[in-house]
């Protein structure tokens, strides 16, 4: 029995690579198996190499697995790019289709040249391979073509009975097939207890149904690889809730009416990658001087400029933190599964209400745009938090014009907001420097107390917990992430675990207020300090330098920056040999 069984499809764009892999990951999911995802594409709509791959666990994962026991070859490419990764044991198959076909030499995979096209177009349709490599998977790994039943039906079956049992015969074209000429086998791993409410999702329709569920009813966006599909999937459940979506001229329009209409009292918010946020940070200390609540969701892509749009990074860390110019408060939290996606951003409506400034949901596009097998999501969890509203009780006692809306008087920094058609509440939200009634002044007396009165609204932050550690109290080795390497890295914190290296697994929910008091007991009781992120500079690493005492040489980096998400592997090997270096230091 395989602890999990690793599966990809791989062609030209344009030909069907993701319904493939869509049918067979829905298919398996159905059938109780957890199932995690990725998907590798290029920047074109048609043309060029692309691959789908599944991972089939037994319980939830949060990653797409390093081993591959079959890969579905279209064409030419595919075999070349992939044919590497198949474990001893593992099964090619290959489209006969494909001219001249070559296969490297190796007797430890099974090679199973496959007629798909053929048998498609007997089917009734070449376009139907995909189905006819379904029942062939269907063979290797023990299943049936009535296994596919219930996906074929949703997919097809609007367009008739017809249509649908031409799809079934072609995957009994292809069972058979395999049936008749080929003899490998592979076993799933143990199909778990069917739990009716686990989720088969990806992180951008998690952001969305977390936007929804936090009470926004206003998404202004441009479309944008990889958060398009936030638009996407809002567009399609708004209308339930009676929310509206603008698709903006670009990022500046979208984010400027974000902010507006945030001001009017409608939750609102604006989904983007690196490029459209980088031209959101004039707006962004918009946000922060007028004290306007906003909601940003940046789903990371590669950069610099328009880079990688189809490719995986975490560099736009130094961006959120510090971009717009002078200096404004802001939270930026960092979900580290699909599932916290839907949470963080649900609560990030209310700490954008709250604190009265802006808040960042950083993702990045493998977690975004990949979907897994995740458990329910609780919608009961959260409670609405609107902040300090004033009441119209409060402004019919005030008289005409006293309204300080940027009163410098709070202890805590925020100040009582109105919505524009309050008696006695109205305010200018400006982008210059003003006093507290919102009146332009550049009196540096009064500069000084706005300033120091912004400040404070993040120094008692406690909304949510900035770490999540599991481990020993004083492991030797600390493993430090945030976002979605939580998942890789877990797994190898679990593999050092069980091969006795005491090592302990810090990952971040949060970048600002940066969680400085929860990480350092941590940091302080390691010997070494691995932070494994994906950009060339060590961007989180450097933050923990900037604000952390103590030794700067125990810190190390694994990153990565090919614009590939990382394999388990890669951060096993480096960890692996600084717990193995740390045993010689004992030993000498």
């Amino acid at each position: 029995m395989i602890k999990d069984l690793g599966w990809k499809v791989g062609g030209a764009q344009g030909e069907g690579i993701d319904s493939t892999q869509e049918i067979f990951a829905l298919s398996l999911f159905r059938l109780g198996y957890y199932v995690s995802t990725y998907r590798h594409f290029m920047s074109l709509i048609k043309g060029g190499h692309t691959n789908g791959k599944v991972r089939v666990t037994s319980d939830l994962t949060g990653h797409h697995g390093d081993d591959l026991h079959i890969l579905l070859a279209f064409d030419q490419e595919t075999i070349n790019h992939n044919f590497h990764e198949l474990v001893a044991g593992g099964v090619l198959i290959y489209d006969t289709a494909i001219k001249d076909a070559s296969v490297p030499e190796n007797d430890k995979v099974n090679i199973c040249p496959v007629p798909l096209t053929e048998m498609a177009k007997e089917a009734g349709s070449p376009i139907m391979k995909n189905m006819v490599s379904m029942g062939v998977t269907a063979a290797i790994i023990g299943l049936t073509p009535e296994d596919f039943r219930s996906v074929v039906l949703d997919k097809f079956g609007s367009k008739g009975d017809e249509i649908v049992e031409s799809n079934i015969a072609a995957i009994q074209k292809g069972y058979d097939f395999y049936k008749e000429n080929f003899s490998a086998q592979l076993e799933l791993p143990a199909r778990p207890v069917l739990k009716p409410e686990r989720l088969y999702i990806s992180g951008n329709e998690a952001v969305s149904l977390g936007a929804i569920a936090g009470g926004c009813r206003l998404l202004a966006q441009y479309p944008i690889t990889p958060a398009t599909e936030v638009m996407y999937q809002i567009i399609k459940n708004f209308p339930q809730v009676g929310g509206t979506v603008v698709q903006a001229e670009d990022e500046i329009a979208a984010v400027m009416m974000a902010i507006g209409a945030n001001y009017t009292g409608v939750r609102s918010m604006t989904a983007t990658s690196g490029p459209g946020f980088s031209l959101m940070m004039e707006a962004l200390g918009l946000a922060g001087i007028s004290e306007t609540p906003l909601v940003i969701i940046d789903v990371q892509r590669a950069g610099p400029s328009t880079g990688l749009p189809t490719k995986t990074e975490q560099s736009d860390v130094y961006t959120m933190m510090y971009g717009s110019h002078g200096e404004i408060p802001r939270i930026i939290l960092t979900p580290r599964s699909v599932e916290e996606c839907f949470y963080f951003t649900m609560e990030a409506f209310n700490l954008a209400e709250k604190y009265q400034c802006p808040v960042i949901v950083a993702t990045d596009l493998y977690m975004g745009m990949n979907k897994q097998t995740i458990s329910s999501i609780d919608y009961d969890k959260f409670m609405v938090n609107r902040g300090k509203l004033i009441s119209d009780e409060q402004l019919a006692e005030l008289e005409k014009g006293a309204f300080k809306r940027f009163d410098v008087t709070a202890e805590d920094g925020v100040s009582f907001r109105s919505i524009p058609g309050q008696k006695n509440g109205r305010f200018v939200a400006m982008g210059n420097e003003h006093d507290e009634v919102g009146v332009e002044m550049e009196e540096p007396e009064l500069r000084v107390k706005q300033m120091e009165k912004r400040a404070k609204k993040l120094e008692n932050f406690a909304d949510l917990a900035g770490v999540s550690y599991v481990g020993p109290e004083n492991a030797e080795l600390l493993l430090v992430d945030f976002g979605s390497i939580t998942g890789p890295q877990r797994e190898v914190y679990e593999e050092l675990t069980a091969e006795g290296v005491s090592v302990g697994h810090l990952s971040l929910a949060r970048l600002l207020p940066f969680p400085a008091a929860e990480i350092a007991p941590y940091i302080t009781n390691a010997k070494k300090v691995l932070v494994t992120e994906m950009n060339s500079h060590g961007q989180l690493k450097n933050q923990l330098r900037q604000f952390i005492n103590g030794d700067h040489n125990k810190y190390e980096s694994c990153l990565k920056y090919s614009g590939d998400p990382f394999l388990v592997n890669e951060i096993y090997a480096k960890a692996k040999a600084l717990a193995d270096s740390l045993k010689k230091e004992v030993t000498l």
